[in-house]
C-alpha cells in the first residue's frame, strides 16, 4: 500500500513542476508567432482570453475569442481575413475587432473600441497608439468585385492610391501611424491617414481626409472632404475643417493649449496596456494553481489516488 504521506508530497512536487511548465510556456509565448492565453480546464467561455498573434495567417481556432473574429466573404471581397495582433498589445474583451486589422505593439484597445476591417481594407494601428473607449474605426470599401477603386488606400507615407497604382495592393483604407492617441468617441472612417505623434480629441471625426504628423485636434471637431492638415497643426475644439484653405490657416500645435497632450497620453496609456498584460498572465496562473490544488485534494480523498474512485464508490 503506497504510504500517504508519500502520496501526498509526490501529488505536492508534481503540482508544482505542472505549474512552473506551464507558467515558463507562458512566458516563451510572449516571444512566439502566436499564442492564447487559456487552459481550456481553467478558462471559461465567458471569460475566454483574447487571441494575440503577429502571425500574418488568418487561420481560426476554437480558442479565439467571439470578440476578435474573421470577416465575411462578400461580393465586393472575396477574401476572408483574420486580425492580426501584437503580441505585445491589450484588446479589452469589450472592444470588438474584426477582419482585417493591424494592431501594433504595446497598442491599448479599449472598452467599446471597435476596429471593422470587413468592408474597406486593411486597417492599421501603429505601434505604441491607444485606441480609448467608443473608438470607431470603419471604411468605405477598397474593391468592388475584385477591383480595385479609386482615392480609397492611402500609402504607409500618407499618399492617396489610384485604382491602377501598383502601389495600391499594400495601401490601407484606414492608415494610423505610430504614437497615435484616438481618445473617446473618436470616429476614423476610412479613407482616412493619421500621421505619427499625433493626438484626436474626444467625439471628433475624420472622414476621406489626411492628417499629418504631432498634429492636435481639439475635441467635436470634424476634418472631411478630402482635406489635409499639415504636420505641426492645431485644430481647435469644435473647428469643421472642410477646405484645404481652412486647414492650410491653422495654427501651429506648439504654444496651443493641446501642445504636451500627446505625450502624456502616451505614457498612460502604454503603462495601462502593460499592466492589464501582466494581470492577465497573473490571473491565469493563479487559476491553474486552483485548478490543481482542487485536483490534488480529490486525489488525496481518494484511496487509491484515482479522483473518480470516491465517487464511484459513493454511488454503491
Amino acid at each position: 500500500m503506497i504510504n500517504p504521506f508519500k502520496r501526498c508530497l509526490h501529488m505536492k512536487i508534481n503540482k508544482n513542476l505542472i505549474l512552473t511548465v506551464v507558467l515558463i510556456t507562458i512566458i516563451m509565448a510572449t516571444g512566439s508567432n502566436q499564442i492564447f492565453l487559456k487552459t481550456s480546464a481553467v478558462v471559461s467561455q465567458q471569460q475566454q482570453p483574447l487571441k494575440i498573434t503577429n502571425n500574418t495567417s488568418n487561420a481560426t481556432t476554437a480558442t479565439t475569442p467571439t470578440n476578435i473574429r474573421p470577416s465575411v466573404q462578400t461580393d465586393f471581397n472575396p477574401n476572408v481575413t483574420s486580425p492580426i495582433i501584437s503580441k505585445t498589445a491589450f484588446v479589452d474583451p469589450l472592444a470588438v475587432i474584426i477582419g482585417d486589422c493591424e494592431i501594433g505593439k504595446l497598442v491599448l484597445f479599449a472598452p467599446f473600441a471597435v476596429c471593422r476591417g470587413d468592408e474597406g481594407t486593411p486597417i492599421h494601428i501603429g505601434d505604441y497608439s491607444n485606441v480609448q473607449d467608443g473608438v470607431i474605426l470603419h471604411s468605405l470599401e477598397t474593391t468592388d468585385h475584385g477591383k480595385n477603386i479609386d482615392d480609397r488606400r492611402y500609402s504607409a507615407q500618407g499618399s492617396l492610391l489610384k485604382a491602377n497604382d501598383t502601389a495600391f495592393k499594400n495601401g490601407f483604407a484606414i492608415y494610423v501611424g505610430d504614437k497615435v492617441s484616438l481618445a473617446h468617441g473618436t470616429m476614423i472612417h476610412g479613407p482616412a491617414y493619421v500621421g505619427n505623434d499625433t493626438f484626436v480629441g474626444m467625439k471628433s471625426l475624420i472622414f476621406n481626409a489626411k492628417v499629418g504628423k504631432r498634429v492636435a485636434i481639439g475635441v467635436s471637431s470634424t476634418v472631411t472632404d478630402g482635406v489635409t492638415i499639415p504636420d505641426n497643426k492645431f485644430v481647435p475644439p469644435g473647428s469643421i475643417i472642410t477646405t484645404q484653405a481652412q486647414a492650410d490657416a491653422l495654427p501651429a500645435r506648439v504654444g496651443s493649449p493641446y501642445e504636451n497632450i500627446n505625450s502624456f497620453l502616451l505614457h498612460v496609456n502604454q503603462e495601462l496596456a502593460k499592466g492589464y498584460n501582466a494581470q492577465t498572465i497573473h490571473k491565469l496562473s493563479t487559476e491553474i494553481e486552483d485548478q490543481l490544488e482542487q485536483q490534488e485534494m480529490l486525489q488525496t480523498e481518494s484511496p487509491t489516488g484515482n479522483p473518480n474512485a470516491t465517487a464511484s464508490s459513493s454511488l454503491k
